[in-house]
C-alpha cells in the first residue's frame, strides 16, 4: 500500500513556486522568505519523497524528470486551494440586507428597479421579504421595511418615501370599444376591477369614493371582478379584463410602457395613505441600510419626475 501522507505544505509551496518561476531567489521573493529557506524546504521535500526534484548547476537549477511531472500537478493543486479559499470568503464579503415589503409594491415598484442598486453596490446582497404580514423590525426580522399607510406609528422611525393617488386605467384596446369612455359616467357601461386589499376603503381608494369625488351617483358597484392585492388589479387591466382604479406608483411602469392608459384628465384622486421607509427604534441603522435608504429616495424622485412627464 502506497504512503499517502502529505509532505509539509510549506515544502510543497516552495517547490511549486521554484518550479513555476524557475528560480529559488524569485520563489523566495514571492513567498517572502530567504533563498536559503526555499532551498532547505525543497531538500526536506526531496528527502521525504525519496526523489531528486532539481539538478543544481552552479547558481542555476533545472527540474528533473520527476520534478517536471510533479510541477504542473502541484501548480494546479495550489490554484484549486486558492479558489476554495475565495469561495469561503465570498459569503462574508457580500453583506445581506433584508427588506420587508408588501407583495404588490415589491413586484410592481421595487423589484424592477433592484438591478440598478445591485449594479451600483455589488457588495450588498438585498433580500426581499414580500409578505402581507408585517415583519417584527424590533426583533431583527428585517433591516428595514417599506409600509403603506397613513403613517404616525410612534414605535418606529418613519420616513416618507412616496405619496399616492389612484386613477382609472385600462388597456389601450378598450378605448376602441364601441362603448364610450369620454367621461366618468361612461364607466357604468364597463366592467370595473375592484381593489379589495385591506387598506382600500380606509384610503378612499375604492370606486365608491372615486365616483363620489367626481359627482357620479347611482353607479352599481356589486358587479365586476375583485382582487385582494393591488398588483392583481393592474395585471387584470393590462390583460383587458376591465377598468381598474389603480394606485399610480404600482401602475407607473405599465403606463410608461403603454400597456395601460389613464382615463380622464382629472381622473387622479389623492388618497390618505403613502409609502414610508420604516426602521426599528431599538436597533441602530447600519451603513448598508443607510445606503439603501438613500437609493430608495433617489428612485422615488425619479418616479415623481416620470409621472410629471406623462
Amino acid at each position: 500500500m502506497s504512503d499517502r501522507r502529505l509532505p509539509p505544505l510549506n515544502a510543497l509551496r516552495a517547490f511549486e513556486a521554484a518550479a513555476r518561476l524557475e528560480s529559488f531567489s524569485r520563489a523566495a521573493d514571492e513567498l517572502a522568505v530567504t533563498p536559503g529557506a526555499v532551498s532547505q524546504q525543497i531538500r526536506q521535500l526531496e528527502d521525504q519523497v525519496g526523489v531528486q526534484l532539481f539538478v543544481r548547476e552552479g547558481r542555476a537549477m533545472r527540474l528533473t524528470e520527476a520534478g517536471k511531472v510533479a510541477a504542473g500537478v502541484t501548480t494546479e493543486a495550489f490554484s484549486g486551494l486558492a479558489h476554495a479559499v475565495e469561495l469561503m470568503r465570498r459569503p462574508a464579503q457580500r453583506r445581506r440586507l433584508t427588506v420587508s415589503v408588501a407583495p404588490s409594491f415589491a413586484g410592481k415598484w421595487l423589484a424592477p428597479r433592484l438591478a440598478f442598486f445591485q449594479e451600483a453596490h455589488p457588495g450588498i446582497e438585498v433580500w426581499i421579504s414580500a409578505d402581507r404580514e408585517r415583519a417584527d423590525l424590533a426583533a431583527g426580522a428585517a433591516d428595514l421595511a417599506i409600509r403603506y399607510g397613513p403613517g404616525g406609528d410612534r414605535t418606529l422611525n418613519e420616513d416618507l418615501l412616496l405619496s399616492e393617488d389612484v386613477l382609472p386605467v385600462c388597456a389601450p384596446a378598450l378605448l376602441e370599444h364601441h362603448l364610450p369612455l369620454r367621461r366618468p359616467a361612461d364607466l357604468v357601461h364597463h366592467t370595473l376591477l375592484h381593489d379589495s386589499s385591506p387598506e382600500t376603503e380606509v384610503d378612499g381608494a375604492d370606486w365608491a369614493s372615486w365616483f363620489k369625488s367626481h359627482g357620479v351617483a347611482s353607479v352599481p358597484l356589486d358587479s365586476g371582478v375583485r382582487f385582494n392585492q393591488s398588483a392583481l388589479v393592474i395585471d387584470a387591466a393590462v390583460a383587458g379584463r376591465g377598468i381598474a382604479l389603480a394606485k399610480r406608483a404600482l401602475a407607473q411602469n405599465d403606463l410608461a410602457a403603454g400597456r395601460l392608459v389613464s382615463l380622464f384628465a382629472d381622473g387622479a384622486v389623492a388618497v390618505r395613505s403613502a409609502y414610508h421607509i420604516v426602521t426599528a427604534r431599538n436597533r441602530p441603522v447600519d451603513a448598508d441600510t443607510q445606503v439603501f435608504i438613500a437609493w430608495l429616495k433617489s428612485e422615488a424622485s425619479r418616479h415623481v419626475d416620470s409621472v410629471d412627464e406623462l
